[in-house]
């Protein structure tokens, strides 16, 4: 199994910065992708930004130029940077892992509980 906890939500005004931090922790795993996803209000859950264990980064059109993902592999730990935010951005912000579990010798994927990210006008 391998557990999520997020940091780094919170409230800001329109124009700031938040980072957001995803820790994954267990044992006998490795990790294929990261990514982070939100929800807004009656919408449904979309991608944000992926990371792959190479280093390779997707976007959404939306956060493009204004937002960064990124990993330290050593630390299991993903963050997103989060610049020039707008009011629209305004989710629970949810971090998700691929990750094999040489236990089971299979893929799996995980989420964490959410943080929430509001961005005031």
């Amino acid at each position: 199994q391998v557990q999520l906890v997020e940091s780094g939500g919170g409230l800001v005004q329109a124009g700031g910065s938040l980072r957001l931090s995803c820790a994954a922790s267990g044992s006998r795993f490795s990790i294929n992708a990261m990514g982070w996803y939100r929800q807004a209000p009656g919408k449904q859950r979309e991608l944000v930004a992926t990371i792959r264990s190479g280093g390779n980064t997707n976007y959404a059109d939306s956060v493009k130029g204004r937002f960064t993902i990124s990993r330290d592999n050593a630390k299991n730990t993903m963050y997103l940077q989060m610049n020039s935010l707008k009011p629209e951005d305004t989710a629970v912000y949810y971090c998700n892992c691929n990750a094999y579990l040489s236990s089971g010798g299979y893929n799996r994927d995980y989420w964490g509980q959410g943080t929430q990210v509001t961005v005031s006008s």
